[in-house]
């Protein structure tokens, strides 16, 4: 199983089971999110579940969208409008580019009063996440790459709860030694290898130790023989790291994959979600980096019609289209 379809699985799986390790929290899945803070794309996660904290429903019902940063840390509150420019302590592009987004998606309503720009909260931004954790895929152990020095970089600095190494690998008494104490280990079975609907089972080889997420961290920027270049990394730089993590989560899910315009790759059901199989390879496919014409089994065709947003609204807590908190008031919708 290719490392792209070994994700996929492993996504539709956490999504919809309720058994442990992750049992009945009605995570949000993601894949491919940036874990770093000192070196922004520095390290990129592969699986980020997100349990709900106890606000859940109130953000859900905001916006589907990831709401920005700068939008969240501004002054402007949920009270009286503020004018937008006294509001945040960025460079103004940044702010304008935060307004404007803001808007776009329901977290702030704006006026104009006297030829400025007036924007306003549409409701206070709620405490809707708990426990974060990050998930490192390698399906086969005999090819790690930098995977030693990758669990190392999320144990130090400590910006997920808890780190875990997803492998389809047996996993022996060597493997388990070259990889922090911290780090859990949940070995992934299929049932069938040549199924791409079978349901996988998880088995927990190690269990995941939590990390000091409220406490500073380390951010390794460089490995070399003898030596490591770090960063020190806040206590509060980590808090808005994870809020950003946590956002970008809900706003992409895991659902980012396409589905090439080609008769030989048709939707599967894997657990309920919809995946893109290639009859000619005999497995699921990553559209942007495997298909087209240079593919000898390509034939060129319609890409199939797949709602991936309506079926993560289905099974998930996430919502496509809340109603939103923008008030109806006279003034406030007449600037565009």
């Amino acid at each position: 199983m290719t490392e792209f379809a070994f994700e996929l699985a492993l996504c539709a799986h956490l999504e919809q089971s309720r058994e442990q390790p992750i049992a009945g929290t009605d995570a949000l899945v993601a894949r491919q999110l940036g874990g770093s803070v000192a070196d922004p794309g520095g390290r990129i996660l592969d699986v980020v579940c997100v349990e709900p904290g106890p606000e859940f429903d109130d953000r859900a019902a905001i916006t589907s969208e990831e709401i920005p940063d700068a939008a969240i840390e501004s002054a402007v509150g949920p009270g009286r409008t503020r004018y937008w420019k006294r509001a945040f302590d960025c460079h103004p592009d940044r702010a304008r580019r935060a307004v404007d987004r803001a808007c776009e998606i329901g977290f702030f309503e704006r006026e104009r009063r006297n030829g400025r720009e007036f924007v306003r909260q549409v409701a206070r931004y709620p405490d809707w996440y708990d426990r974060i954790v990050g998930i490192e895929n390698k399906p086969d152990l005999g090819r790690p790459g930098d995977l030693e020095a990758q669990l190392r970089t999320d144990v130090s600095l400590a910006l997920v709860d808890t780190v875990v190494l997803a492998t389809e690998s047996y996993v022996t008494r060597a493997h388990l030694h070259r990889i922090p104490d911290e780090v859990g280990v949940w070995r992934v079975h299929r049932p069938d290898s040549g199924s791409t609907t079978a349901e996988i089972e998880l088995e927990v080889v190690r269990e995941p130790t939590p990390l000091p997420t409220d406490e500073p961290g380390i951010e390794p920027l460089a490995f070399e023989p003898g030596h490591a270049a770090i960063e020190p990394v806040t206590a509060t730089a980590k808090a808005r790291a994870r809020r950003r993590l946590a956002e970008r989560a809900y706003g992409k899910g895991w659902r980012t994959y396409d589905f090439p315009a080609c008769e030989a790759c048709t939707p599967t059901d894997a657990n309920g979600a919809t995946l893109p199989y290639c009859e000619w390879r005999d497995r699921l496919v990553d559209a942007n980096s495997e298909c087209g014409p240079s593919c000898p089994g390509y034939d060129s065709g319609p890409a199939s019609d797949v709602e991936l947003e309506a079926e993560r609204d289905r099974r998930t807590a996430w919502r496509r289209n809340p109603a939103g908190k923008r008030r109806r008031q006279s003034g406030l919708d007449r600037f565009g």
